[in-house]
C-alpha cells in the first residue's frame, strides 16, 4: 500500500496574510521546519511552483522565491525532474557504546577560572575601582569627541593602526615620562582594551602553556584569570611590609617566566612595594630570564607624600612589561588601556602584535589623545586626587567611630579604595553578599586570594564613587548587617 505523501497535510493550512511577515518568508519556514523536523523526508519530490502556488492561493512567484532561498540555503536539491528534499544529518551519530555527558565539554582552562561575586551594574556604592563618574567633565570631553569627528577623514573608518593611534601612544608616553618616570618611546607603547586585554597580551606573547606564573596574594582577581586562561601554573606568593615577598629557594625550585605585581599599590591591601625589594626583584628577574608584569592601575592618585615613581624606570632596559588603563582616571566604559613594552622586546613583538590585534575605537582615541594634550586631563587627575582624598578621610573617620568591631585598615595612601580586615567571628563573604541587599558592593577580601588564610578576612572598601556625605549612613549600616551576623 502506498503512504500517502505528507505535503497536503502540510500546505493546507493557508498562509497568514494579516501578518508582517512576507508571504514567501512564511513558506521557507514552514517547509524549512518540516525538512528538520522529518516531517518532510530526503528524497521526497517537492511539487512545482505552479502547483504550489495553486495550492496555497499565492503568486508562481512568491513560490518560486522561496524554493530558491530553500537551494541555496541547502534544504533542498533541484534536478531536471524539479524538487527534491536534501538530506540532512540533524543529528549526529553517537556509538552505542559512548557515554552521554549532560553538558558540552570546555577548555580545561575554564576550571581555573574562579568565580568572583558578581555586581549589579549600577551598584557603585563602596566598589572598589570605580571613579566619581558624576565628576567627571564630560563637556570637555564631549568638545574632544566633536574636535575627532570634525577632522575625520574617509580612511579614519577603516581599520587603524593595530597598536592605537600614533597621536594617543605619544601623548601616553609624554603623560608617563613627566608623572610615572617610565621610560619609554611611543613605539613601545600598545593601545589596549582595558588592562585586561593588556595583561591577556603579556601572558600571550611571553609565556607557553605549562610555564610558571607568580602572582600576589591576595591580588587581583583579573590578572590571575588572564594567567590560568594562559594555560599557566600560577603560584601565589604572600606580601609582607615591603610587598611581594620572594626568596633565594622559590626561585631556584618555583622559577618563574612571568611576575604579576602592583608595586606602587598593591591591588587591594595597599603595600608600596620597597625600592629595595623592587629592584632584588628586576635583578633576580633579569638574571633567571623571567618578565615581571607592572600593573600602575591607579598611581596617579596619591594623598600623601611625593608620587611613588613606577618600577619600570628604576633602572635601563628593565625586564618590565608597564600596563595600566584609563578606567580609574577617565570613567570605565571607555574601555583604554595601554601595554608599554621593554625595549628590547618592541622589535621583536611589533610585527606579531599586529597579527594578532586589530585596531579600532579610533574616534575614542583620537578624542583622549586630544583631551590628554589640551590639559584637561592633568586637570582632571588634580581635581580628582583632591575629591578622593576627602573622601577616603571621610570614610576612614565613619569607621572608626561606627563600625563597632575591632578592625585595622589597610592601605590608603592613595588609590580608590581602603581594605578593613577584621576577625574571621564575620565571614567576610557573608558580610558583603548583606551588603549588596542593602545597594552596597563591598568586596570580600578572601575573595582575592588563590590561598587564603586567616588574616584575609575584611572588606575591600572603595570610596571613588562614593559621596562624603553617604559615608556615615553606609558604614552605620555595614555596622549593623556585621552585628546581625554576629
Amino acid at each position: 500500500m502506498k503512504t500517502p505523501s505528507p505535503l497536503p497535510a502540510l500546505l493546507e493550512a493557508p498562509l497568514d496574510r494579516a501578518s508582517a511577515e512576507p508571504l514567501q518568508r512564511q513558506l521557507c519556514c514552514r517547509i524549512k521546519d518540516a525538512i528538520v523536523a522529518g516531517h518532510l523526508p530526503a528524497g521526497l519530490r517537492l511539487p512545482a511552483t505552479r502547483v504550489l502556488a495553486q495550492m496555497l492561493v499565492v503568486s508562481r512567484n512568491t513560490a518560486s522565491m522561496a524554493y530558491e532561498h530553500l537551494l541555496a540555503e541547502g534544504y533542498v536539491l533541484a534536478d531536471r525532474q524539479g524538487t527534491v528534499v536534501a538530506a540532512l544529518r540533524t543529528r549526529a551519530h553517537v556509538p552505542a557504546e559512548a557515554t552521554a555527558t549532560p553538558f558540552p565539554r570546555l577548555a580545561n582552562r575554564l576550571a581555573g577560572l574562579r568565580a568572583s561575586a558578581t555586581t549589579a551594574a549600577d551598584r557603585t556604592v563602596l566598589r572598589p575601582g570605580v571613579p566619581a563618574l558624576a565628576q567627571f567633565p564630560q563637556a570637555h570631553w564631549r568638545l574632544a569627541l566633536a574636535h575627532a569627528a570634525r577632522m575625520a577623514t574617509p580612511n579614519m573608518f577603516n581599520y587603524g593602526d593595530p597598536l592605537g593611534q600614533l597621536a594617543l601612544r605619544a601623548a601616553i608616553a609624554s603623560h608617563l615620562a613627566i608623572t610615572r618616570g617610565v621610560h619609554c618611546t611611543a613605539a613601545q607603547v600598545v593601545v589596549t582594551e582595558g588592562a585586561q586585554e593588556a595583561l591577556t597580551l603579556c601572558v600571550r606573547v611571553i609565556t607557553n602553556p605549562g610555564d610558571t606564573a607568580w602572582v600576589e596574594d591576595p591580588g587581583y582577581r583579573g590578572a590571575k584569570s588572564a594567567l590560568r586562561a594562559g594555560d599557566l601554573r600560577v603560584l601565589p606568593k604572600r606580601l609582607d611590609a615591603e610587598g611581594l615577598h620572594f626568596s633565594a629557594t622559590d626561585w631556584r625550585v618555583e622559577q618563574p617566566r612571568l611576575i604579576y605585581t602592583t608595586p606602587s599599590h598593591q591591588y587591594p591591601l595597599g603595600t608600596v612595594m620597597s625600592v629595595a625589594r623592587r629592584l632584588a626583584l628586576m635583578a633576580a628577574a633579569q638574571a633567571h630570564g623571567a618578565w615581571i608584569i607592572e600593573d600602575d592601575y591607579d598611581s596617579e592618585f596619591r594623598h600623601s607624600g611625593e608620587p611613588i615613581r613606577a618600577m619600570q624606570g628604576l633602572v635601563a632596559d628593565a625586564p618590565v612589561l608597564y600596563v595600566g588603563t584609563f578606567s580609574k582616571t577617565m570613567f570605565p566604559s571607555l574601555r583604554l588601556g595601554f601595554l608599554v613594552l621593554p625595549q628590547r622586546l618592541q622589535p621583536l613583538l611589533e610585527q606579531p602584535l599586529r597579527e594578532l590585534l586589530r585596531g579600532g575605537h579610533t574616534h575614542e582615541q583620537l578624542a583622549m589623545a586630544r583631551f590628554m594634550e589640551s590639559g584637561h586631563f592633568v586637570r582632571h587627575l588634580a581635581r580628582m586626587q583632591r575629591l578622593y582624598r576627602q573622601r577616603q578621610q571621610a570614610l576612614r573617620t565613619a569607621l572608626g567611630q561606627h563600625l563597632g568591631i575591632p578592625h585595622s585598615i589597610e592601605g590608603g595612601r592613595g588609590g580608590l579604595h581602603l581594605c578593613v580586615r577584621f576577625a574571621a567571628d564575620y565571614a567576610d563573604v557573608a558580610v558583603a553578599a548583606a551588603a549588596q541587599r542593602y545597594g552596597m558592593a563591598p568586596q570580600a577580601l578572601s575573595t582575592f586570594a588563590l590561598a587564603p588564610q586567616a588574616q584575609d578576612n575584611g572588606l575591600v572598601l572603595g570610596y571613588g564613587n562614593t559621596p562624603v556625605e553617604t559615608m556615615e549612613p553606609l558604614v552605620k549600616r555595614l555596622a549593623e548587617i556585621l552585628k546581625d551576623l554576629a
